[in-house]
């Protein structure tokens, strides 16, 4: 009879920013193994455990020991030596008569039917376990002991338990028992488990253990909320560091310290920074958004009176946070142009020189792209000049995530404008997926610099991204690049931005991705995007008149019949043929005269409308030639022998092609 399965893995305590990772794929190997020895179902709601000393899954309803089955086993061609198919009969323990013939791409074969008799769960399920734990995405492991087992830590215990019988074998050196760990200092030492499906229960109960990473995370963020609340405080942009404590705890509570007021005279960023990254703390604001004096421990320890564990980390704190102050203090010491001849000694990238040639080129461009959007261009240089001097601070020595933000900092200090300040914080955004773009003409020029800067001279040495490799966080540029063009609305040519064809090719690809999740078709996107538009920024209204063409009830037709008009005018290219100018003149059936003068009536009135913008207007403008094209190419012969005539109506086709495809290519949207 199936009943639940437990695999526990006691361990030394895992690195909690890939706690849950683990976990997960620890479970999802088990499972797929057993469901292939036909042990488990593999949609099975299997459950992973993970806290900082152990990584433990629980499958429902994992069966003593599969089902026999029957197996099927390709052998040899019918034609092939008789001695060839006796072997092949004798391999496999089938008699020669008992073979079956099938029929293959590659003629007929011999067939030998097995039957397979279903695997022990005691059997195979410690090599299973091996197995699993070979596979996780670990990049570096580690020896104990006197032994030869490797893991990402020492392991020190191990349970397989199937219901409450206990799967004899050994994993990474260890016997497997019935007997777990409970919390070091609050939980019952050693526990016997009764059996599998009760595993979570004793280990909370006993051992005051919360084993399901979501349900301890859960009440983290329920602990900090409810305390954050007493303090009428909040707690700001806390995810990550959430997922990260919950891989620190196996037990939280979560208890309120507090610093010096006077620490706030540094940027705050300073101090969040050092409170989140080094101690874990979730530092608390007010409702504007400002730091408070205070923060939240979550704690592993649940005591009745915490003044030891609040005061412990009230010291641990202190010193971090006079660190910060040092370094702000020491640093405003020096102007930061005074910095800047310094990034001569800094080097950028062995083939592309030095940070401070790295800035020369990037204040060159800023100046270029601010006077294309008539912005303040001295504006644009001097913060492309001042941009990187912050990598010479000691504060972004010490917390380079800080780059930019103490570079404004620091400008604010020595008196610089405020758009220039802005803008050296800014001219790294947007980091990530998500972030803020930089706000004013002359913030958006600086970082379109930075990022192009890096995007050109990258793949003018042949460092382009290749499969999941990107070290050089190309792909995130050039997503910058367009979020900045498209978003901003900046009225700028990618074709004069960016000189490189590949690199042209590059952010296309990007930019087409980032089209689909704004909820754009991929025969859309590639309508447009084929048509390689200059500005970026327009692409979003031309899609959307796509998709208002697309709904037309003459939009397939049309669509189908661009699609024939590329093919003809393809062909004739191929053959050399000449189609440069339409003259009325020289067409003579009704159905081409129709199509000419159509086509003339539609272009003169569709024209100012996209002149102003209105690719909606100029595309819907064209269903009415969905009648003429028809009656045009089910009576008239294109290739005509005439030269004269085929040349004119090939030009008659291509003025047709081009006045249509002047927002997109609607030959891409037929099916």
């Amino acid at each position: 009879m199936p009943e639940p399965l437990l695999v526990e893995l006691l361990t030394e305590e895992l690195p909690p920013k890939s706690l849950r990772a683990l976990s997960e794929a620890f479970r999802n190997r088990l499972l797929a193994d057993l469901a292939k020895a036909q042990l488990a179902r593999g949609d099975a709601p299997a459950k992973a455990y993970a806290t900082p000393r152990r990584l433990a899954v629980l499958i429902p309803d994992v069966a003593a020991a599969g089902k026999d089955r029957e197996s099927e086993v390709t052998g040899p061609s019918v034609k092939a030596p008789a001695q060839a198919i006796a072997g092949f009969a004798k391999k496999h323990n089938v008699a020669v008569e008992a073979l079956q013939r099938r029929g293959t791409e590659k003629g007929e074969v011999v067939v030998a039917r097995l039957q397979v008799k279903g695997v022990a769960l005691d059997q195979v399920l410690p090599g299973l376990v091996e197995d699993a734990l070979k596979a996780l995405p670990i990049p570096k492991v580690m020896r104990w002991g006197a032994g030869d087992a490797q893991f990402v830590r020492p392991v020190h215990g191990l349970v397989l338990l199937h219901g409450a019988k206990l799967v004899p074998g050994k994993v990474l050196g260890l016997s497997s028992t019935n007997k777990t760990q409970g919390h070091r200092f609050m939980g019952q030492g050693e526990i016997v488990l009764g059996d599998a499906a009760h595993y979570e229960a004793q280990l909370r109960e006993q051992g005051m253990v919360l084993a399901d990473f979501a349900l301890r995370r859960g009440e983290i963020e329920r602990q900090l909320n409810a305390a954050a609340a007493r303090e009428k405080a909040s707690l700001g942009e806390y995810t990550d560091l959430l997922d990260e404590v919950a891989a620190l705890v196996e037990h939280p509570s979560v208890y309120v310290g507090r610093f010096d007021a006077s620490f706030l005279e540094v940027p705050q960023e300073c101090l969040i920074l050092t409170m989140r990254q080094n101690q874990k703390y979730f530092p608390l604001f007010d409702a504007a958004g400002k730091l408070l004096p205070r923060f939240l421990i979550v704690s592993n320890m649940q005591v009745a009176d915490p003044k030891h564990i609040v005061g412990g980390n009230e010291r641990v704190v202190r010193p971090r946070l006079e660190d910060a102050r040092f370094f702000y203090n020491q640093d405003r010491k020096a102007r930061l142009d005074a910095r800047v001849p310094e990034l001569g000694n800094v080097v950028y990238h062995n083939k592309l020189g030095s940070q401070l040639e790295r800035v020369k080129r990037i204040q060159s461009l800023a100046g270029d792209i601010a006077r294309s959007l008539k912005a303040d261009a001295a504006a644009a240089e001097r913060a492309a000049w001042l941009a990187k001097a912050d990598l010479l601070t000691g504060m972004v020595g010490e917390f380079p995530e800080l780059q930019g933000v103490m570079g404004r900092y620091y400008a604010l200090h020595d008196g610089e404008p405020r758009e220039v300040a802005d803008a050296i914080e800014a001219h790294y955004r947007p980091r990530f997926a998500g972030d803020r773009l930089p706000e004013g003409e002359v913030a958006c020029a600086v970082a379109l610099a930075d990022k192009l800067d890096a995007l050109a001279g990258m793949f003018s040495i042949g460092q382009q991204p290749t499969g999941e490799k990107d070290p050089f966080g190309l792909r995130r540029a050039a997503l910058g690049v367009i979020r900045i063009l498209v978003e901003r609305k900046l009225p700028l040519s990618l074709h004069e931005l960016v000189g490189l064809p590949e690199l042209q090719a590059f952010i296309y690809e990007r930019f087409a991705g980032y089209l689909r999740e704004q909820g754009f078709s991929t025969l859309q996107v590639d309508a447009v995007l084929s048509q390689r538009p200059a500005r970026l920024a327009d692409v979003p209204r031309q899609l959307e008149a796509v998709k208002a063409f697309e709904a037309l009830p003459e939009a397939e037709s049309l669509a189908a019949a661009n699609k024939r008009v590329a093919n003809i005018l393809r062909q004739a290219a191929q053959k050399g043929e000449s189609f440069e100018r339409t003259e009325r003149d020289t067409l003579k059936e009704p159905a081409e005269l129709a199509l000419f003068a159509a086509l003339e009536k539609t272009s003169g009135r569709a024209l100012p409308m996209l002149e102003r913008g209105d690719y909606t207007g100029y595309l819907k403008s064209f269903a009415v030639l969905k009648q003429p094209v028809d009656a045009f190419f089910d009576s008239v012969m294109v290739m005509a022998k005439e030269e004269e005539l085929r040349r004119n109506r090939l030009a008659l086709l291509r003025d047709l092609r081009d006045a249509m495809n002047r927002v997109a290519d609607i030959a891409k949207l037929a099916q």
